[in-house]
């Protein structure tokens, strides 16, 4: 690799402007961005101790100059730090200006199409002379101001592939590469260029013949020979012999569109084979190819759509994949600039336009550019406002329709073409069901379209013809097609007189609604989601008003029942994202309000503002809300309020004020909905400004919450600020709190505890950083709280010291708790004794759960010595991987025999074994023995055991669970326990055993023991419980 020691800009300086968590970011993109593990000869350790100067000094030092340029402004962009990239490619402007060439820009990496990289293709020759055509894709070109026989291409990629820039890589260098991206982003274009400069010789190698394959067309090809496949391109193929193979390195195959291939299930890797001249299948052939088959050292260009990257990995041998991903932010100000020649009006365009940051994305590609300008323009010469149309997608595509068709002003309106509409909408949906964009005459005489159906669309440029192929017609862009394909499902086809138009290959509306056609074909997805778009009353009329045809309001019911097809649609977060989303894009309130009139629960997921403008819109109709769970991600709000000069904080300042706006309006959902208790906000990103605004809403006279979970939320003191404001808030009877790590928030929840009108009943801290005077405080605290019943410190680090002053307060006559969680507190047995005293005095607590603590023996031993006492009243006990032995069993069962008034008992991932097994299996055959739960998961517990078992089964009473699982019993165990399970006397109604599925024996046994006993219930292990052990079900929470 050559060093990178000359970098066209300053790597240093950018790098120390990230913070230690960006700075740990962009290490990781930086091995994301390798695909030939540029970074091998670097150690791991290395990297990941680097400050930014070390990290510079390595990148720039020991990595390929192009390598490093690139991946830091993609690494840059795809933080979300747009101010550094920008830096950095105007340091390398400014360096190719100085050495007076045309350096390439990085934002070519990312799909640059300026002017001044533009390329006319021409004539290119092969070899023998033979020519290859003039590769104009379509007979419109969409950029402004170029003639159509003009593309342009994205130069900068060039640097990232083998065969232009084969010094990069190591040989051999890869010799397949995937172009991939959405569609319309000119994967087929630059193909086709990287094409003529292989046969033009315009590469750094003498390399000569390209082949070009279309998977659309190869899906219709029968059986032949590969030779006879590349026969058109060249003639002379079926009469070459094998000296062929020896320069296979010269040839370059082209297999465009793979995404469009439409092939049996499996065909792609079946009777693959190396002979180019033997008759076989296209998939075979295909297959071939990709698995290096045919021509192994040919290079192979692949180009495809990201839905069918999955199948492509399975196929292609040590691929390249690159990205390509459209217009840049700065394209598509140069595009707008252009379109409308005009600086205000174009920024006011592109304004409204990035207000909606999806139709932004859409933007990407030239030809929503050209749909966006075009309708936009429209709109503004007649003096609207170009913002509400953006709003949507569907709104904006509805007005490009609508503005395409119009009358000119002081025209006469003529016919309104509602057939050839009806028409191009049955061709777009059939295409979106057979995942395809490109139609030929055959396609529309089998689906009875006529050209001239055609020609209305093909003169205003939504559909553009071949230039290459007569007859072969495609929608400007997928976007385009998607909308009209959601078209045809509204178009009332009655009052048409098409009566049932839908052939069968194109599903109804509750099938392209449905989840599993999603999955199948992603290109429904977004046509759904227009749908949604299109059910709105003043859009129908608009949609009337312009092609005179009637808007079925029958879909209406399809929406709310794919809506609502989940049990509850709203309580997982994709879920609920994907309908807030979709109930958005309709607009129309009354549709929103009965979509979510019975929802009770929402799990909501907050990435950017859109997400929240959606939740939002949506919310607010939700009469009948009672629990609500918010993730807010990083880069919502800004994560600094305080002061700053630098011009991106400024920036992102004034998006945080925007921002603000709509969070308040969020939050006033829980003053608004009287039946909204329960408030779960996790793994949040907040700020100042936002928690100030949430504890307002929260602390309104109309509030009334009851529960509230915060977990690992940022910043640490937003704690602190929950705390002030739940003291003397007295609808609050539940709260979590986890994840801080602030010595200050301890004494805040003392007053919070404290107050006379706390009713708090419930708290759970977890993962909480205090000292042990904040723990004694606490504990003085419940001394004087007489409502709080159930208290949580699950992996809390209390140590001994501070769980001492708890076991204290448990002595404490006035101390109310009845359920106490020690779990994972870095406790031991030293102070056992005081616990066990406390279990003497206190005869409130009930439930009590020290797993995960090193008790030991020794530890379990002093526990008993309270427990056997009459005064005392635990009823559950958890001790799951206390480090109990044998010996410890031997204290339980002389507890348990004594009339204890222990009822619940966990032992799992104790190592017990046959011996402590045995003896509490005496316990359980005494009559005064009272458990009724008995949790034994992972104890070593062998068949040898299953005699005592079994015997102790069949002389208990009370026992009416048992759990085994992860205890390898065998079929003799089982069928010991099996003889016992068949009483009818045995109380046993749950059972968990680690069962092997494959057992046809003990699947038998198992079958006669639920027809024996049908009111056991036997459930077989085949996870580990860890933090869902089935304890924690019957123990607090």
């Amino acid at each position: 690799m050559i060093p990178s020691t000359q970098l066209g800009f300053h790597l240093q300086p950018l790098l120390e402007q990230l913070d230690q968590e960006e700075l740990s970011k962009f290490k990781s993109l930086l091995r994301t961005l390798s695909p030939h593990d540029e970074l091998q000869h670097v150690p791991q350790t290395e990297l990941e101790q680097a400050n930014g100067k070390q990290l510079a000094e390595v990148l720039t030092s020991r990595c390929p100059r192009p390598w490093v340029e690139k991946v830091t402004v993609q690494a840059f962009d795809k933080m979300g730090r747009a101010d550094l990239s920008a830096r950095a490619e105007d340091e390398l402007r400014a360096l190719a200006q100085a050495q007076g060439e045309g350096a390439p820009n990085p934002e070519d990496e990312k799909g640059n199409l300026e002017e001044q990289e533009a390329a006319h293709i021409t004539e290119g020759k092969q070899e023998g002379s033979r020519s290859m055509p003039k590769k104009t894709l379509w007979k419109k070109n969409l950029w402004p101001g170029v003639s159509g026989d003009i593309h342009h291409f994205p130069r900068g990629y060039e640097r990232l592939v083998p065969f232009y820039n084969p010094e990069m890589f190591a040989e051999p260098f890869p010799h397949t590469v995937v172009l991939h991206g959405p569609a319309g982003v000119g994967k087929t274009a630059l193909a086709k260029k990287w094409m003529l400069d292989w046969t033009q010789h315009d590469l750094p190698t003498t390399l000569q013949s390209a082949f070009y394959l279309s998977c659309r067309d190869l899906s219709r090809q029968e059986t032949c020979t590969f030779a006879e496949l590349i026969a058109k391109k060249w003639p002379h193929a079926q009469e070459a012999g094998p000296e062929i193979l020896a320069q296979a390195q010269r040839f370059l195959f082209v297999v465009d569109g793979f995404d469009e291939l439409r092939v049996p299930s499996g065909s792609l890797v079946q009777d693959i084979c190396g002979d180019w001249k033997k008759q076989k299948p296209m998939a075979a052939l295909l297959g071939s190819l990709l698995k290096r088959k045919l021509f192994p050292k040919a290079t192979l260009l692949v180009t495809t759509r990201p839905g069918a990257l999955g199948e492509l990995r399975l196929l292609v041998e040590q691929p390249l994949f690159i990205e390509v991903e459209g217009l840049s932010e700065r394209d598509r100000r140069d595009y707008f600039l252009r379109h409308f020649g005009q600086e205000d009006p174009a920024l006011r365009a592109l304004e409204a336009m990035e207000s909606n940051p999806a139709l932004s994305r859409m933007a990407a590609v030239p030809a929503v550019c050209w749909v966006v300008c075009t309708c936009l323009q429209v709109q503004m010469e007649k003096g609207e406002d170009p913002a509400p149309t953006c709003h949507t997608a569907t709104s904006l595509f509805l007005r490009f329709l609508c503005g395409q068709f119009a009358p000119s002003p002081g025209g006469s309106s003529g016919p309104r073409p509602r057939a050839p509409l009806s028409a191009v909408c049955l061709l777009a949906a059939q295409g979106a069901w057979a995942q395809t964009s490109v139609f030929d005459r055959e396609d529309l005489g089998r689906l009875g379209v006529t050209e001239a159906d055609l020609q209305p669309f093909l003169d205003r440029s939504i559909l553009q013809e071949d230039a290459d192929c007569e007859g072969r017609y495609a929608f400007v862009h997928l976007s385009v097609q998607q909308f009209l394909a959601a078209l045809f499902y509204v178009l009332d086809s009655d009052a048409q007189g098409d009566g049932d138009r839908c052939p069968r290959d194109v599903g109804d509306a509750q099938r392209l609604l449905s989840k599993e056609e999603r999955l199948r074909n992603p290109t429904l997805t977004l046509v759904g989601h227009f749908l949604f778009g299109l059910a709105n009353e003043k859009r129908a009329r608009e949609l009337e008003a312009t092609f005179g045809c009637r808007v079925s309001t029958g879909v209406r019911r399809e929406l709310l029942r794919s809506v609502s097809a989940a049990s509850q649609p709203f309580s997982s977060a994709a879920h609920a994202k994907e309908a807030v989303s979709r109930l958005y894009e309709s607009q129309e309130e009354s549709l929103v309000k009965e979509a979510v009139a019975h929802v009770e629960v929402v799990s909501l997921r907050l990435q950017n503002q859109t997400d929240v403008v959606h939740a939002l819109f949506c919310l607010q109709h939700c009469e009948n809300l009672q629990r609500v769970s918010l993730q807010v991600d990083k880069g919502v709000f800004l994560e600094n309020d305080g002061a700053s000069e630098s011009d991106t904080w400024a920036e992102r300042s004034r998006n945080d004020q925007h921002m603000l706006p709509f969070w308040m309006d969020l939050c006033s959902m829980f003053g608004s909905n009287k039946k909204l208790t329960f408030l779960d906000i996790s793994q949040s990103f907040l700020n100042f400004s936002s928690v100030k605004i949430l504890c307002e809403k929260i602390t309104s006279a109309t509030c009334n919450l009851q529960k509230v979970v915060l977990r690992n939320i940022s910043p640490p003191d937003a704690y602190r600020n929950f705390c002030v404001i739940f003291a003397g808030y007295q609808a609050l009877t539940q709260l979590t709190l986890q994840g801080n790590d602030q010595n200050d928030m301890l004494p805040l929840l003392c007053g919070v505890l404290r107050h006379p009108k706390c009713s708090l009943q419930y708290l759970r801290l977890i993962s909480c950083s205090a000292t042990s005077q904040q723990w004694a405080d606490l504990s003085s605290a419940l001394e004087t709280n007489q409502s709080l019943t159930c208290l949580n410190l699950t992996d809390t680090e209390l140590l001994d010291e501070a769980a001492k002053s708890l076991y204290v307060t448990l002595r404490h006559p006035k101390c109310f708790l009845q359920r106490l969680s020690l779990e994972n507190c870095h406790l031991t047995g030293a102070y056992c004794k005081e616990l066990s005293s406390a279990l003497i005095v206190n005869q409130r607590l009930t439930h009590l759960c020290l797993a995960k603590n090193d008790l030991g023996d020794r530890g379990l031993k002093l526990l008993c010595e309270g427990l056997s006492y009459p005064e005392c009243q635990l009823r559950t006990l958890v001790l799951y991987y206390c480090n109990v032995t044998q010996d410890g069993c031997i204290n339980l069962s002389m507890l348990l025999q004594q009339n204890s008034s222990l009822t619940h008992l966990d032992l799992g991932m104790n190592h017990i074994g046959i011996t402590g097994l045995r003896f509490l299996c005496e316990a359980l055959k005494k009559p005064l023995c009272n458990l009724r739960c008995l949790w034994l998961w992972g104890c070593a517990i062998t068949p040898l055991s299953c005699a005592d078992l079994s015997s102790a089964l069949r002389n208990n009473q009370n026992l009416t669970a048992l759990d085994l699982g992860q205890n390898s019993l065998g079929y003799s165990g089982i069928k010991m326990l099996c003889d016992v399970l068949k009483l009818q006397s045995c109380p046993l109604q749950k059972l968990r055993l680690k069962i092997d599925q494959s057992d046809a024996q003990t699947q038998e046994l198992l079958r006669e023991v639920r027809e024996s006993n049908p009111n056991l219930t036997i459930e077989r292990d085949n996870q580990e419980p860890k933090d869902k052990r089935p304890s924690s079900r019957d123990f607090i929470f």
